[in-house]
């Protein structure tokens, strides 16, 4: 590996600066034309890749907190963010070291080797049915995952060019969202039949990935293999050049701002399932899209992802419009965010994503979740695709997968904070089976009797010592504790307004470096 990098004279100031600048981009049509083999080889992979990783992620607090005789982990909001912290750090701090990895031995081998310890933890999954069972399972896929992502995102930097990187971007990014979409499908399927087949389905999918394998063709190979010859690797090592190129300011302050974008991205898929199971009435949709109170169709059932007898949409249901959205869009919308600074269309798109949140607290109406999560859809075509273009253009050439490894320290921030915040914010603001259990103190349950009751029992509980409605009481627990239920969400959509201001400041910043020659 070459040696850490000298200060930089005018010329590599100069160079530097360009690569913070933004470049004319492509036409829409022209754009996609440029784009090589090698780069839709990488999109097939991290759809498949995708696939099987949300299909396990869509259902996970599902699958946490659906009490122990209905197959689920029967654990609290708060224990599963335990879990979820952890799986952050692992899957989100080892890319910044596995990136280094990959440039140096290559992309291909360590796809592999990803590829065999994610269908390790999907297995681990099927066959442990306990929290600790699925901790260790989750623990394999995140550091799966982490030395998966620099490798094939290494690949999409080196196979694409400036010109063309913001549609580049914009599809990668849709391939995810196939794969985002396909993959809740796949798990609200599965899991009517019993939970250890979403794991199991999901092994078998990313096992796939070894066919692409076998047509995949590292980019840049040559001159990786050249480097080593040289012995360019052996004078610094890894660590030491990590942590060089991550105390650069315009590096660690983009990696810091960003945080709070993946601290509400997050929430999404760790507590709006739960949100959306618990208090949102999806009943009125099923009713205004179909003309009836139930669809029968078991396609429809499937592909909208609906509940056994096909009158509610299940949370994985609602929560796929967002995939579905950038699935179909996200190529239009990167046409046009190729015209604005990466910057400016990342401090918008994190401000709609928050107001989504907002929304999201705002009220209990199927209609109004959905609005939210079509809001939070093109915040998030706005803001992730660009963030991941923006440090892959400024990345050193010999260092793209070691940048683009960097570029899930934010993630691991915010969905560390996330992680242990959300679910436990929504464990003490907003959960159903506790504010079940304070009803039915109320009731005249003895605190001993209303202990005995099993974690995620407690609603099924009081339906029946009431002889009401399940609807009716989910009605009258939402009307009693509405502002606490919504607070949570107004808190998440805090975190992000914070971030959008941090990421213009840094727009701000980085022009003023530039101007100075200091980047």
């Amino acid at each position: 590996m070459s040696q850490p990098a000298a200060p930089a004279t005018p010329s590599t100031a100069s160079k530097e600066a360009s690569a913070l600048d933004d470049v004319p981009q492509l036409g829409l049509w022209a754009a996609i034309a440029s784009l090589s083999y090698v780069f839709w080889v990488v999109g097939g992979m991290e759809m498949i890749e995708r696939l099987a990783y949300y299909g396990v992620k869509a259902v996970a607090t599902l699958y946490a907190k659906d009490p122990v005789s209905k197959g689920g982990l029967g654990v609290t909001m708060s224990e599963f963010g335990t879990l979820l912290a952890i799986w952050a750090l692992v899957q989100s701090i080892v890319p910044a070291f596995t990136g280094g990895l990959s440039d140096r031995y290559g992309y291909k081998q360590t796809i592999a080797a990803s590829t065999v310890v994610k269908i390790m933890g999907y297995l681990t999954m099927a066959a442990l049915t306990t929290y600790t069972g699925f901790f260790i399972g989750a623990m394999l896929l995140a550091t799966g995952t982490a030395i998966f992502k620099p490798g094939i995102q290494g690949t999409l930097v080196k196979s694409t060019r400036r010109e063309n990187s913001s549609m580049a971007w914009g599809i990668f990014y849709q391939t995810v969202n196939i794969g985002g979409f396909l993959g809740p499908l796949v798990a609200g399927f599965m899991r009517k039949m019993e939970w250890r087949f979403v794991f199991l389905a999901c092994a078998a999918i990313i096992s796939l990935n070894f066919l692409m394998l076998l047509i995949y063709k590292e980019p840049g190979k040559e001159e990786r293999l050249a480097r080593a010859a040289a012995g360019d690797h052996a004078k610094t090592s890894l660590a030491a050049a990590s942590l060089h190129e991550l105390s650069k300011p315009h590096v660690w302050t983009y990696l810091g701002v960003f945080s709070g974008f993946w601290f509400m991205f997050n929430s999404l898929f760790d507590v709006l399932p739960a949100h959306i199971e618990e208090w949102v009435d999806t009943r009125g949709i099923v009713l205004d899209l179909f003309g009836g109170q139930k669809v029968d169709n078991p396609l429809v059932q499937f592909f909208v992802v609906m509940n056994k007898d096909g009158s509610e949409i299940l949370p994985e249901g609602m929560l796929n419009l967002n995939a579905a959205l950038i699935m179909i869009t996200c190529f239009l919308v990167a046409g046009w965010t190729g015209k604005l600074k990466a910057t400016t269309s990342m401090w918008i798109g994190t401000l709609l994503a928050s107001l989504a949140l907002a929304l999201s607290g705002w009220s209990s109406l199927g209609w109004i979740s959905i609005g939210a999560i079509a809001v939070f859809s093109l915040g998030e075509m706005m803001s992730s695709p660009k963030f991941s273009e923006y440090i892959g253009n400024f990345a050193p050439d010999d260092k793209k997968a070691m940048y683009l490894g960097f570029s899930q320290i934010p993630l691991a921030i915010g969905w560390f904070l996330e992680g242990k915040v959300g679910p436990m914010l929504y464990d003490h603001m907003a959960s159903k089976d506790r504010f079940a259990r304070e009803m039915l103190t109320e009731k005249g349950w003895d605190a001993a009797k209303v202990a005995a009751v099993k974690q995620g029992e407690a609603f099924d509980t009081l339906v029946k010592h009431l002889g009401q409605n399940a609807h009716d009481v989910t009605r009258v627990l939402y009307e009693r504790h509405e502002l606490s239920i919504g607070a949570v969400w107004y808190i998440m959509a805090v975190v992000g307004v914070i971030s959008a201001f941090g990421i213009w400041v840094y727009a701000q910043q980085v022009r003023k470096w530039m101007a100075k020659g200091q980047v």
